[in-house]
């Protein structure tokens, strides 16, 4: 059986996706870049490296990871999300107090730098066990207010030793001076806390004796003279044992939207990325910057794909028409 030739409609439409997709070439190589208007952030990110933020509830790739490691994939997230001419500066917190590592400086410039640094974040960095959240909070919003930045504190709320009765410490500042979020770490589950030798190897999990389970500084609460053991001198809190459950850790959210209150910051549970921006997004203050964008990738892919469709859809669906059995064709079918 002789070839069937192809109409002539189809050598037609052969040529004007070959002429499009040249046409489109040509603009990708004289299209200028486009300047667009968009939001900056400027961001002081402090994350906290207390022991707590070893407990293993998060999962990255199917694997079980530290919270710390969490925290430090979705701020190398983060930074390749914000747009070119945001901000970010970095520190860290333990015991009661904060440690700026570096100043906010521009994302695009020095990714790389921001990157490594991020992933440098470790545990091992902690010069104190306690871990003061709430005073840890206020100092960073002390230190954010002469940067003129927003806020993130990452944390588990993880109290260690735990908070008196009396509750959280008095915020001397000035409610929402400061914009921000408190971004809560880990899950809503209990999970053991690790426990690590004087090398720092992990050598197992803490027990109920291995931690303050109660705050025993400043006066007693109210219910103590009914505790087993009480004596308002020698045991003004009693002398039984108390199991609190502070050797197991879960994020901590009611603490965290309480200091968020006491302090007109934001709270969020952290989760993916994206959420992550939008989240940030909700409370900072985003200033208009100019952006020269770089479009030449939308024709030249649109050429691509024309080109696909000429070299590759075509001839396949032409090879597969000439395998299907069919009848003589007439004339008309050839020269119409």
């Amino acid at each position: 059986m002789s070839r069937v030739p192809l109409p002539y409609a189809v050598h037609e439409h052969r040529f004007w996706l070959l002429a499009a997709a040249m046409l489109l070439v040509v603009v990708a190589l004289v299209l200028p870049r486009v300047t667009l208007t968009r939001k900056a952030y400027d961001v002081m990110a402090f994350v906290d490296v207390t022991a707590s933020m070893n407990a293993r509830d998060g999962v990255l790739n199917g694997q079980p990871v530290s919270r710390l490691d969490f925290v430090k994939d979705r701020l190398e997230g983060l930074i390749a999300e914000l747009p070119c001419q945001s901000k970010l500066g970095l520190g860290i917190f333990t015991a009661r107090r904060i440690f700026v590592l570096f100043e906010p400086i521009e994302v695009c410039e020095n990714f790389s730098s921001l990157d490594s640094a991020i992933d440098a974040l470790d545990w091992r960095m902690g010069w104190e066990g306690d871990s003061y959240v709430a005073l840890g909070v206020y100092d960073a919003l002390a230190v954010a207010k002469t940067f003129d930045d927003a806020v993130l504190f990452f944390t588990d709320g993880h109290e260690a030793p735990p908070l008196p009765w009396t509750g959280l410490p008095p915020f001397e500042g000035k409610p929402g001076e400061v914009p921000g979020l408190i971004v809560g770490v880990g899950g809503k589950t209990l999970v053991p806390l690790l426990k690590y030798d004087d090398s720092g190897r992990e050598v197992g999990n803490l027990g109920p004796y291995d931690v303050l389970q109660e705050n025993r500084f400043g006066p007693p609460p109210p219910d103590a003279s009914s505790r087993p053991g009480w004596h308002p001198r020698q045991a003004p809190f009693g002398d039984f044992p108390v199991d609190n459950n502070n050797h197991m850790s879960s994020v901590k959210e009611e603490h965290l939207e309480a200091i968020a209150a006491v302090t007109g910051l934001g709270y969020a549970h952290l989760g993916s990325t994206g959420a992550l921006v939008k989240d940030l997004e909700r409370v900072a203050p985003g200033r208009e910057v100019r952006v020269a964008m770089d479009v030449r990738a939308y024709p030249a892919g649109l050429a691509l794909l024309l080109l696909v469709i000429l070299y590759g859809v075509l001839p396949l669906r032409e090879r597969i028409a000439r395998r299907r059995p069919h009848s003589k064709p007439t004339l008309n079918e050839v020269y119409p």
